[in-house]
């Protein structure tokens, strides 16, 4: 069982890498595994098929992804470079094109520092969000590894409804999930994937570009999507699916995201960049803070250069404008500032509990600017 030093709500395991990507995705997709030939005492046969291995394998361009992944599986890893600004790092993962083990191959993707997960040519319908069906165990990998896996490893799954779908009721409500309404015949999920990939995490993936052909949805459908009617002066609504559009007053006619809802419309993360920001926020903290573990004495000045560590890591997100403001209280700091003659018993118990358990809690309260998203115009005359 690992040890664990700082316990941030819920408790994690602090011993993570120094840098994380915030652009690297897994594709799992079916491959056409090639053929052995098998030799019997009397003749040879040509149909023995080798299994295919979740093994994954790292790619930096499309080049040779065909090649090396025939099938699904190096169509996607070609459409997901195709997208700009797109991701650096690509993990392709296999399975076998008439019986995908896709357990097996979600296992290995969880070993993976990736924040993108996404099957590709898979479509969210009754089959595939079964608990075991590919959806399914795609939208429990995410929510399991990010809860439970090692820092940094916390992640995303993407995932298209059929063609020509509207229907948003058909997807499992998950805030790690990402959602695509289209009307291609390519693989929109893994195009949005990539679309992602390209961004960091704090900007909202509304109206961005998606390299892929997909016709717009007319108005009706797009208020299905939407859920409820949006009114003047009401912010999103949002069922949790996004879609691909065209919007008439951005140059060129290229298919844009029409929102940026995460997968569970009743969450407080309700938009992709949210539940990424929180992440990526989440795992600077905690390498920053991990210089601190043995050499942070719990005194008044040592408490203060944790305290000063973590304005470090926030400060310049205020800066940018990425945050309003934020907090950061440490109760036993509190009482450690005031005049020892004055402390109760149950405060000088606390203080003397923190010193020799050598636990110490930190609260960090953030406000995040978030990007508009509706922008409500009343015309007067008179």
């Amino acid at each position: 069982m690992p040890v664990r030093y700082i316990r941030v709500d819920p408790t994690v395991n602090l011993f993570a890498p120094a840098v994380r990507a915030f652009g690297t995705i897994a594709i799992v997709g079916r491959v056409t595994a090639p053929t052995a030939t098998v030799e019997t005492p009397t003749k040879k046969s040509a149909a023995a098929a080798v299994a295919v291995a979740p093994k994954p394998v790292a790619f930096t361009s499309p080049d040779k992804a065909r090649e090396t992944f025939p099938g699904d599986l190096g169509d996607a890893l070609n459409l997901v470079f195709e997208q700009t600004p797109g991701p650096t790092l690509v993990h392709g993962v296999p399975v076998d094109a008439t019986t995908p083990d896709w357990k097996g191959a979600l296992a290995a993707v969880a070993a993976l520092n990736v924040q993108l997960v996404v099957l590709a040519n898979t479509p969210v319908d009754a089959t595939s969000t079964t608990p075991d069906g590919p959806i399914g165990l795609l939208s429990a990998h995410v929510t399991s590894v990010s809860n439970t896996g090692a820092d940094g490893m916390e992640r995303m799954g993407v995932a298209m409804l059929p063609k020509g779908s509207a229907d948003p009721t058909v997807i499992l409500p998950n805030e790690r999930m990402v959602y695509i309404a289209h009307n291609s015949a390519q693989d929109a999920a893994v195009a949005v994937a990539g679309t992602i990939a390209g961004y960091e995490p704090w900007v909202s993936l509304l109206l961005k570009p998606v390299n892929i052909v997909s016709p717009p949805f007319g108005p009706v459908d797009i208020d299905t999507l939407n859920g409820p009617p949006e009114v003047s002066g009401s912010g999103p609504t949002g069922a949790g699916v996004n879609w691909l559009t065209t919007p008439a007053l951005i140059p060129g006619n290229g298919v844009h995201l029409g929102e940026g809802y995460a997968g569970d419309p009743g969450s407080p993360k309700k938009y992709i960049d949210v539940c990424r920001f929180v992440d990526h926020l989440s795992f600077l903290l905690k390498a920053q803070l991990i210089g601190s573990i043995g050499n942070v004495r719990i005194s008044r000045s040592g408490l203060r250069a944790l305290i000063a560590q973590m304005e470090a890591v926030l400060s310049p997100f205020v800066d940018a404008g990425v945050l309003n403001g934020f907090q950061l209280v440490v109760p036993v700091l509190t009482l450690l500032d005031k005049d020892p003659a004055t402390l109760t018993p149950d405060e000088a118990n606390r203080i003397h509990t923190a010193e020799v358990q050598r636990l110490v809690q930190v609260l960090a309260a953030v406000e995040y600017a978030g990007a508009v998203h509706r922008i409500s115009i009343d015309l007067k005359f008179d």
